[in-house]
C-alpha cells in the first residue's frame, strides 16, 4: 500500500482496536429512540401495495412479531402518502404502535403529506427536488449556487412541517441514484453521496432543525463502507451534529449470498461502533429481514470488556479507497493472484473422492475424472489426517508439520507449523510453507520472517473483538516491511449457519474490503466433534462462505452476481419469483452481475454496478439494459428472460450451461 495516513487524518471512528460505540445525538421517532446511549435499533420496509390497507396492516403485523422496531413503507405518490393514516390507524386498533417511515422519491408534495402523519420521512436527495437522466451537466459556480437554491426552496416546506409535527427525516444517499448534478461534478463516487447528503443536512441545520438520520447504502460493498467512514469525517470536519446512522446494503439478494452481503457491509462498520439503525434487505419476505440484522446486531451487547488490543499508532490504511495490500507470490498465493480459499477438513478422518464434493471437487468414478465447479477450493487443511489418494490437479493438501514429517511423498501436499516449530526445524518445503500464526504471536515471528520468500500465513484471533484484533495484526506486519501472503482465518464454536454466514462475512469480510488478506479460510478447530455427515455439511458450508464472502467483497468473482432489490410497494411483478426463474437460467455465466430490479425507482441508478439490467417498467412491462443502457423497453414479461439472454449472448457474454448428465 502506497498511501501513508496518520490516524489523526483518517478519523471515522473512536477507536480501531478498542469497541466503543459512536456517540450520537438521540433522535426520537415516535416511541423509539435513534442514536444516543439507545440500543441500536431493527427496521424493515413492507412490500405490499400502500393502498392494499387490509394487506399492509397484516405484513406489519407479522414484521413486528419479527423483531422489527421500524417499519418503512413506500410512498410513491399523495394517494399513498394519505393511505399511511389508514395503516397507521388500523395497526393502533390492533395495540400496535411501532413507528411509521415514509419512503419518499421524486415526489416532495407526497412528503409534505405523509410527514404530518407518520413519524418519519425518508428522502433520497439524489431525486427528491433534484434530477437524474444520466446526462453530463456542465456547472459553473455561479449555476451550480442557483441549483443549491432551486433544492433549497422545494425542500423547505418539508423541513416546515417536520418541525411542526415532530416528525423526524432520514437523508437517504443510495450509490445508484445520484442526481445527475452531483455526478457531473464528484462523479459516481463516496465523495458524490457524502456529498448529495450534506448539501441537505447544511439546509436542514439553517433551520435549526436536528432530527435527522442519514445512510450511505450501495450494493457494492467497498462503496458503501467507504462513504460511511468519509460521511463521519465530513461531519466532524464541517462542525455539523454527530447525526445517527442507518445501515445497509441495497440490493443485497436473497439466501446466503444476501446475508453475506448484507453483513460484509453493515459488519464492517458495526466492528467500529457506526450504527444507529440497522436494516437487512433481503429479496424474500419482509418478516425474515429483521432476525437476520438482530443476529448481526446481537454480537455487540458483549463486545465491551473484551482482550486488549494495542492501540495503532502508525495506519498505513487509507480507509476511503481500496487499496490491496501488496504481498509477494508464493506458490500461487498473494502477488497477482485472487484471493484463495483453504477449506479444513481436519476432523473428517479418511475422507473419501466421492465427499470432496463438499469442497466444489466431484470425482466421476465411471471415467475416472474429476471435475470442479465454480466453489472449488483451492486447497484443503486435512491437518492430522491426510488424505490417502491423489488430488485433482486442481487442489492442493496442507498436512500439520509432523505428519508431513512422515509421508514419502513431502512435494505433493505442503507442511503447516505452529510458531513453535517453525522456529525449532530447519526441515521446509522448498516452496510452500504455512505459518499458523496467532495475532498475539506476530510481534514474535516478525524477526523470523524478514527475507523468507516460502512463507504463506494463516493469522486467527482468539479474541472477542475479532476483525480489529486480526487487523491491528495486519498492520504490524506492513509496518515491520513483511511482505508475504496472509490467509485470514476465522473460527466458531457451535452455532446455526445464519451466524456462521454473518459473523464470518464480517471478520474476514471487514478486512478484504481495506485490501487485507490473500485468502479466507474458515476453521474446524473450536467445533466439537460431530457425526460425519453434520461434520461434511458444516465443511460444505464454510466452502461456501468462503467464496460468498470473498464476491461479496468484490475481491474473487467466482459465481453469477444479482443485485436483486427487496419487495416493495412499488414493485411491478413478483422479485422472488422472477430472481428464482432468472437465476435458474444463468446462474453458470461466472462473473456477471445481473440487475434485478422492481421499479423504475430501484431501476438503472440503483443497479450502478450490474452488467444487465431487468427493470419493472409498467404492469407485465420489462425494460431491459445493458450497463446504464437501454436495450429493449416494454418487453413483455413472459418473454423479458429469453431477451435478456439474447441481449447477453449478442455481448459475447453468454456460455451455454453443461448438460446434467
Amino acid at each position: 500500500m502506497e498511501v501513508k495516513e496518520t490516524i489523526a487524518n483518517t478519523k471515522y471512528c473512536n477507536s480501531l482496536t478498542s469497541y466503543s460505540r459512536r456517540k450520537t445525538i438521540p433522535v426520537k421517532i415516535g416511541n423509539v429512540w435513534v442514536g444516543g446511549d439507545n440500543p441500536i435499533v431493527v427496521q424493515s420496509m413492507t412490500t405490499k401495495d400502500t393502498m392494499d390497507t387490509e394487506g399492509s396492516i397484516a405484513e406489519c403485523i407479522r414484521m413486528i412479531q419479527s423483531g422489527c422496531e421500524l417499519i418503512r413503507i413506500t410512498a410513491p405518490s399523495i394517494k399513498e402518502a394519505e393511505n399511511l393514516r389508514n395503516i397507521k390507524d388500523g395497526l393502533a386498533k390492533q395495540g400496535y404502535y411501532v413507528p411509521l417511515v415514509a419512503d419518499i422519491h421524486f415526489t416532495p408534495n407526497a412528503a409534505e403529506i405523509a410527514a404530518g402523519i407518520v413519524e418519519k420521512v425518508r428522502i433520497n436527495p439524489g431525486n427528491y427536488a433534484d434530477k437524474k437522466k444520466f446526462e453530463v451537466i456542465e456547472h459553473t459556480d455561479e449555476s451550480y449556487q442557483e441549483e443549491l437554491e432551486r433544492i433549497r426552496e422545494r425542500f423547505l416546506p418539508l423541513i416546515k412541517i417536520c418541525k411542526e409535527h415532530g416528525t423526524a427525516m432520514r437523508i437517504g444517499t443510495n450509490h445508484g441514484s445520484l442526481s445527475d448534478r452531483i455526478m457531473s461534478r464528484y462523479g459516481d463516487t463516496p465523495l458524490g453521496m457524502v456529498e448529495s447528503a450534506l448539501e441537505f443536512l447544511r439546509i436542514c441545520e439553517e433551520e435549526n432543525y436536528h432530527d435527522i438520520v442519514i445512510s450511505m447504502k450501495s450494493s457494492n460493498t467497498q462503496v458503501m463502507v467507504q462513504a460511511y467512514r468519509l460521511l463521519v469525517q465530513k461531519l466532524d470536519e464541517g462542525g455539523f451534529k454527530p447525526y445517527p446512522l442507518h445501515l445497509g446494503v441495497t440490493e443485497a439478494g436473497d439466501g446466503e449470498d444476501g446475508r453475506v452481503k448484507s453483513a460484509v457491509g453493515i459488519g464492517t462498520l458495526l466492528e467500529d461502533g457506526l450504527g444507529d439503525t440497522v436494516r437487512v434487505s433481503l429479496t424474500e419476505d419482509p418478516e425474515f429481514e429483521a432476525p437476520v440484522a438482530r443476529a448481526l446486531i446481537d454480537r455487540y451487547t458483549k463486545r465491551p470488556g473484551h482482550e486488549d488490543i494495542k492501540a495503532i499508532e502508525d495506519y498505513p490504511l487509507n480507509p476511503f479507497e481500496y487499496n490491496k495490500r501488496h504481498s509477494l507470490e508464493v506458490y500461487n498465493f498473494g502477488g497477482a493472484n485472487v484471493p484463495r480459499v483453504i477449506t479444513d477438513i481436519s476432523k473428517v478422518e479418511n475422507i473419501t473422492k466421492k465427499e470432496l464434493k463438499h469442497v466444489g471437487h466431484f470425482y466421476l468414478p465411471e471415467l475416472d475424472k474429476w471435475k470442479m465447479n465454480d466453489q472449488g477450493c483451492d486447497f484443503v487443511y486435512s491437518g492430522s489426517n491426510p488424505i490417502s489418494f491423489m488430488l485433482p490437479n486442481g487442489l492442493k493438501e496442507i498436512v500439520d508439520w509432523k505428519f508431513w514429517m512422515e509421508l514419502s511423498d513431502q512435494n505433493n501436499k505442503f507442511p503447516a507449523f505452529t510458531l513453535e516449530e517453525f522456529l525449532a526445524t530447519k526441515n521446509y518445503h522448498s516452496e510452500l510453507n504455512i505459518l499458523k500464526l496467532k495475532d498475539v504471536e506476530v510481534v514474535e515471528a516478525i524477526g523470523v520472517l524478514e527475507g523468507r520468500k516460502d512463507v504463506v500465513i494463516i493469522l486467527h484471533s482468539d479474541n472477542k473483538h475479532n476483525m480489529p484484533a486480526l487487523r491491528r495484526a495486519y498492520i504490524s506486519l506492513i509496518n515491520a516491511g513483511i511482505q508475504l501472503p496472509i490467509v485470514t482465518e476465522a473460527g466458531y464454536k457451535e452455532q446455526d449457519a445464519d451466524q456462521t454466514m454473518l459473523y464470518a462475512a464480517t471478520d474476514l469480510g471487514g478486512l478484504l474490503i481495506d485490501g487485507l488478506g490473500d485468502g479466507v479460510m474458515l476453521g474446524l478447530e473450536e467445533k466439537e466433534q460431530q457425526d460425519r455427515k453434520a461434520m461434511l455439511e458444516t465443511v460444505k458450508l464454510h466452502n461456501s462462505v468462503s467464496f460468498g464472502v470473498l464476491q461479496a467483497a468484490r475481491t474473487r468473482m467466482s459465481k453469477t452476481e444479482y443485485i436483486s432489490c427487496p419487495s416493495c410497494g412499488r414493485t411491478l411483478f413478483d422479485l422472488q419469483e422472477t430472481t428464482a426463474m432468472i437465476r435458474k437460467r444463468t446462474d453458470h455465466l461466472k462473473g456477471v452481475k445481473i440487475g434485478i430490479m422492481g421499479c423504475i425507482v430501484n431501476g438503472p441508478g440503483e443497479m450502478a454496478d450490474a452488467d444487465y439490467g431487468y427493470v419493472g417498467s409498467g404492469k407485465g412491462k420489462i425494460t431491459l439494459y445493458k450497463g446504464k443502457e437501454v436495450v429493449k423497453r416494454s418487453v413483455p414479461s413472459e418473454n423479458a428472460v429469453d431477451e435478456l439472454i439474447n441481449i447477453i449472448r449478442e455481448d459475447g457474454q453468454w456460455i451455454e450451461p453443461e448438460a446434467v448428465e
